[in-house]
């Protein structure tokens, strides 16, 4: 996918040296933003192997609004940040679906009760799809001292454009080598699960990017798939099903040809 791979090529030209909190150090670049159009194609990367069953396993757990990762994630990506009984804090998916608010009662006295973004952002794009409040948080400012790790992908925004659904991702911190290309194909996925809810066709996902970093030991595995051609991209298919009962099994892949997988340290 050239947009990714044109994101890489800037940061190894541009880039500056930054330190940061694992002690790796990074080269780092602000602000960016590029445009993949999902008609052209599921933009999974090919200049390396992408686990998409990883990618869908995660984006589900998300969305089932999950803490622990012993709750079906099917998949050892949030291991690192995981204590010993595995709990991770309320990181995005509580916050799509559970975000927690206080509200008193007729004696005064606060009540809890649970937002689901999500749901929300459907039953709008439904009803009023030229709203500009369709967006979802998981940065959650009071909540942000309990996550195993704040929340990188923090804010998105859906857009309707005629037939078409478009969503737009505000990323904090972005590991280009590692975590963006999982990115992409996440909120793609979920782009596309939603567009189907809402009887519209996945259109434009917008990537913005504030630190933009590539860490110092991921260099020479970047720099070997800048040489690497790209392929056509595949296609997906999910399941004609309400959006809840959507499953690992309901979600295909067509037709990805990547080159061969390139294994990157994590930096935690």
């Amino acid at each position: 996918m050239k947009q990714y791979l044109d994101l890489v090529q800037t940061i190894l030209e541009n880039g500056i040296d930054k330190t940061d909190r694992t002690g790796t150090g990074t080269k780092s670049i602000f602000g960016y933003q590029y445009r993949v159009d999902l008609q052209a194609g599921f933009p999974l990367l090919t200049t390396k192997k992408i686990v998409i069953s990883s990618v869908v396993n995660e984006l589900l757990w998300f969305l089932k609004g999950s803490t622990n990762i012993h709750d079906g994630l099917n998949s050892k990506i949030w291991d690192p940040w995981a204590d010993a009984d595995g709990n991770v804090g309320p990181i995005y998916g509580y916050q799509w679906r559970q975000w927690e608010q206080f509200r008193p009662d007729e004696s005064g006295q606060p009540v809890k009760r649970h937002i689901d973004q999500i749901q929300t952002v459907i039953d709008t794009i439904k009803t009023n799809p030229d709203s500009r409040r369709l967006i979802v948080s998981a940065w959650n400012v009071a909540d942000l001292d309990q996550m195993a790790l704040p929340p990188c992908h923090l804010l998105f925004q859906f857009y309707v454009r005629g037939d078409y659904l478009d969503c737009q991702l505000y990323q904090r911190s972005a590991d280009v080598a590692i975590g963006v290309p999982f990115n992409i194909a996440s909120y793609s996925l979920l782009l596309s699960m939603i567009a189907q809810e809402c009887n519209r066709l996945p259109g434009h996902f917008i990537h913005t990017i504030g630190d933009a970093h590539i860490y110092t030991d991921h260099v020479d595995g970047l720099r070997e798939q800048l040489t690497r051609p790209t392929q056509t991209l595949p296609t997906i298919r999910i399941a004609n099903k309400p959006f809840d009962q959507i499953t690992a099994d309901d979600i295909v892949v067509d037709n990805y040809q990547p080159a061969p997988f390139i294994r990157f340290p994590i930096s935690v």
